[in-house]
Parts: C-alpha cells; sequence; structure tokens
C-alpha cells in the first residue's frame, strides 16, 4: 500500500514538473529559424524541443529498421538464425543482465537473490548449459538440495557440461556421507577429465579410506602421467600403496603375492619404516636373514625406529642376551648418538644384566629429553643395580606423567595414532602420518610406558633386573600402571622374562 503511494506520488511530481517546464518555455522569447527550400520557419522554444525529441525518435526508428533489413538479408542469404537473433536481442541482453545479477549474489553470498536471479536467466536465455551450473550453485547456498540435484542432472545430458554435472552429484553425496557412491562418481569424472587435479586428490582419498589400494595406485599413476604430482612423493606414495596391500604379510596364510608387495614397497622408498619392518619380516620368513639384515640396515642409517629394533630381534630369535647384544652392534653403530640407538642399547644391556653400561649408554638421555621409555629405563637400571625401591619408585613415578617420546602423528590434523596407517583416522587424510615428537600433550603412544620387546621367546636368570613384560599400546596412564610398575620392581628374584615384538 505505502509503495503504490509512493509511486502514485512520483508521477504526480512528474507531471507537474513537465507541466511547470512546459509553461516557462511558452513564456521564453525567441527561437529557432530553419530555412528549407528557400522557405524560412520560425519555431518557438517549446516547438523547438518537441521537434528535437521527434527527431530522436526518428532516428532511433530509422536505425531499427535499418538493422531489421539487414537480418533480411542475411536470412535471404541463408542465415535461417538471422531473424529470430535480431527479435531476440531484448531478451538476452535481460537474460545476460539476470545471470550477472546472480554471479554477483553468488560472490557475496546471498543465496536466495541468486537463485531468483538465475531463475530469471534461464527463463530469458532457454540456454541449459550456461544457467543450470549458476542455478545448482545458488540452490546449494540457499539450502535447496533437490532444486541443486536437478540441475547437476540436467547438466548430464549434454556431453560438454556431463563433468560438471557427476562432479556436482559427486560433491553432493560427499556431504550427505554416502562415500561409496562418491567413490564411483569420482571414477566416471576422472574418466571425463583425467587431468582434473581436485578428483584425482577426493578419488585418491576414497580409495585410501576404502582399502581399495589397486585403484588407489591406479589413480596415482594417473597423477603423475598428468603432472600433477613430483615423481618423488609418487614414488614413496606408491610404496605406502603397496605396503597398504600387503598388510597381511604378519598373519599365518599371508600370500607370496603379499610378501612380494611389502618388498615392493621398500624398494619404491627405502626409508620408509613400515615397508623396512614388513619386508624385513617377509625375508625372515622366506629364510633369508641377510637380506632382512640389509634392509634394516639401510633404513636405520635413514633413520632409527623402535620398529626396525623389533624387526632385527626377529632375525635370531633363539639367541641369548649377550648374544644379541653382540649382533645388535652392526646397527647401533650406523647412529651411535641418535636418542633410540641410546634407548635400544640400554634395553638390551638391562636384560644381559650389564646395568652399569645401561647406565652409561643412557648417558644424559632423562636430563636431556625425559620421556617415559628412558624414565622406565631408568627405574629398571636402579632396581637391578640393587637402588632402594624409593629411587626406583620414583623414576616410575616420573614416567607416568612424562611425555611419550615420538609418536605416529598427523601432520594435517595432530592426532596422535598408536601405530602407523596409510590414512590418519582422524580427518582422512592420506599419507600424513610422521614419526616425531607430538607438540600437544599425549596419551596414545606406540611405545607405550614398557620397554622394547628385543628379547623374544627367552629368559635370563638373575637377581636384581627388572620383569620385562610384553607391552600393548598404552592410551592413558592411571594409577593402576603406577602400581603394577612398582609391584614388579619389588620383585629381584623373579626371573626376567623378554616380551614379543
Amino acid at each position: 500500500m505505502l509503495w503504490s503511494l509512493l509511486k502514485i506520488l512520483v508521477f504526480v511530481v512528474m507531471v507537474a514538473l513537465l507541466a511547470f517546464g512546459a509553461g516557462m518555455l511558452l513564456e521564453t522569447a525567441g527561437g529557432v529559424q530553419i530555412t528549407v527550400a528557400g522557405t524560412e520557419y520560425t519555431l518557438g522554444a517549446l516547438q523547438s524541443v518537441l521537434a528535437l525529441l521527434a527527431l530522436m525518435a526518428v532516428t532511433w526508428l530509422f536505425f531499427k529498421l535499418l538493422s531489421l533489413l539487414v537480418a533480411t538479408l542475411r536470412f535471404l542469404n541463408g542465415d535461417e538464425t538471422a531473424l529470430s537473433r535480431y527479435f531476440d536481442k531484448g531478451r538476452e541482453r535481460r537474460g545476460y543482465k539476470a545471470l550477472a545479477d546472480s554471479l554477483m549474489a553468488l560472490a557475496v553470498g546471498e543465496g536466495r537473490t541468486a537463485l531468483a536471479k538465475a531463475a530469471r536467466a534461464e527463463r530469458y536465455l532457454q540456454d541449459p548449459a550456461l544457467t543450470d551450473l549458476i542455478v545448482a550453485q545458488a540452490a546449494e547456498m540457499a539450502g535447496d538440495t533437490h532444486k541443486a540435484a536437478e540441475a547437476y542432472k540436467r547438466l548430464l545430458s549434454d556431453q560438454s557440461t556431463r563433468f560438471v554435472g557427476v562432479r556436482g552429484i559427486m560433491k553432493q553425496k560427499l556431504s550427505e556421507g554416502d562415500t561409496e557412491t562418491a567413490r564411483q562418481l569420482a571414477e566416471k569424472a576422472l574418466a571425463l577429465r583425467p587431468k582434473h587435479e581436485d578428483v584425482q586428490d577426493t578419488l585418491l582419498k576414497l580409495q585410501a579410506q576404502a582399502e581399495d589400494w589397486a585403484g588407489a595406485r591406479k589413480t596415482l599413476a594417473t597423477k603423475l602421467k598428468t603432472g600433477t604430482l613430483p615423481r618423488e612423493v609418487f614414488k614413496r606414495r606408491d610404496a605406502v600403496l603397496a605396503l597398504s596391500s600387503s598388510k597381511a604379510l604378519l598373519a599365518e596364510n599371508a600370500t607370496p603375492e603379499q610378501q612380494e608387495q611389502a618388498i615392493e614397497a621398500n624398494r619404491l622408498s627405502p626409508d620408509l619404516v613400515p615397508a623396512a619392518a614388513l619386508a624385513a619380516r617377509s625375508y625372515i620368513a622366506r629364510g633369508k636373514p641377510r637380506n632382512a639384515v640389509r634392509i634394516l640396515k639401510k633404513a636405520w642409517e635413514a633413520q632409527p625406529h623402535p620398529d626396525l629394533a623389533h624387526a632385527f630381534a626377529e632375525i635370531a630369535p633363539e639367541e641369548t642376551a649377550q648374544q644379541r647384544v653382540k649382533r645388535f652392534e652392526q646397527l647401533l653403530r650406523l647412529h651411535p648418538n641418535h636418542d633410540e640407538t641410546r634407548l635400544v642399547k640400554a634395553e638390551l644391556l638391562i636384560v644381559a644384566e650389564d646395568f652399569p653400561e645401561a647406565r652409561r649408554a643412557l648417558g644424559d638421555l632423562v636430563d636431556r629429553a625425559p620421556d617415559a621409555r628412558a624414565l622406565t629405563l631408568m627405574a629398571a637400571i636402579e632396581k637391578g643395580e640393587g637402588g632402594p625401591d624409593v629411587m626406583v619408585q620414583g623414576w616410575l613415578t616420573k614416567a607416568l606423567t612424562a611425555p611419550r617420546g615420538p609418536q605416529w602423528v598427523c601432520e594435517n590434523c595432530n592426532h596422535i595414532h598408536a601405530s602407523w596407517a596409510p590414512t590418519c583416522e582422524n580427518c582422512a587424510s592420506f599419507d600424513t602420518l610422521t614419526w616425531k615428537r607430538p607438540e600437544t600433550p599425549d596419551y596414545s603412544s606406540a611405545t607405550g610406558m614398557a620397554m622394547l620387546a628385543l628379547t623374544t621367546n627367552q629368559k635370563t636368570a638373575g637377581t636384581g633386573a627388572l620383569t620385562i613384560i610384553d607391552p600393548e599400546p598404552i592410551t592413558e596412564a592411571s594409577e593402576d600402571d603406577a602400581a603394577d610398575e612398582s609391584n614388579a620392581a619389588e620383585a629381584p628374584d623373579q626371573d626376567s622374562k623378554e616380551g614379543t615384538a
């Protein structure tokens, strides 16, 4: 109602202004003299203005008729759409104006406005290949997923827009949590546009989540072929995928193909710790310990890691503690001052009941980088040397609240994993786990508070050794843990047992 009154008021004001202007022109003296073919015409001020307006109208009409004449001549010369284009110019102009307004609304986040403008552009232009994508995006922004899905489905009917439709529906399925359908759509989208990097990454991530390692390796090869992935990164990630497909190697019914995949993963990326450990176990199962030693030494030289020490211990499971200390020298001398080397050597010496040497092996580690593992080893050394129980319990108490040391941490979300995996269990990122000390307080540990299990299936008699148990990954420290460790420390007459790797 108010808007109608405002429009009436504006109309009345405009009529009044025109009447006032006409009156002023009538009262104005003088005019315009025009001579045509010897005849002189004198026009007053108002007549001059009217004559000018009439001339402008005639000029506009002349050019319109001229454009129609040109379109007619083109039509007669074989251009079948010349006349239709002439009459559709106004419609196209309004359609493109609405399309531009829709894009501007999308840019500023006005979903409803963008949808209305896109619908208007669709009505004027009648070109689905041009407007359906804008309609779909505007509908998604406005929360109308049904209308967006309809627009994407219309895009599937045209070969030139089929990729856009498939990718749009794929994203909708991802937002709905239907990863299986999204993976199938991603495969179709990649077949249509093999060089599209976003689709490549999406498909690779979905295949890794579904443990489709063979398909993931094909997608990775496509990324290398299209130049969206450097060759060095490709080699590592291909090794990760090969390693993931051979994870059943530790099972009793592991096939030769799985063993070959583990060896191939190590060949592709020798410094990948899980691949080296799995390949070494594959060679051990085949009765080739020298090959296992060679792989583990090469990986240890790149990065000392407890998993490598575990695998190295499995090469000779029946050896004595003293024999194991001697055999490990070839591995430990590669990085004699590394923290992991110190920890492994200290544990080996504890099992061999050489407690003074174990203390020298730890050195200043408990002061420089005290973590739960180093402090637990120190408790074992104190007990082995006959130290007072209060001293042993003091080290164990410190171990409960100390950092857990290096762990598998996702570089994308900083989530801590108890063991290596190809994808992060928190953010589902592929190949983002790195062995390092967490930047935040942690409660999950790959090594736990127990010492490395390097003394598989053997016992050593002694009177001062702390009992070594087979550890499970510890997720949270508690008072019960402290009580268990203290009870173990108070049993000096028990045989020290070796855990399994």
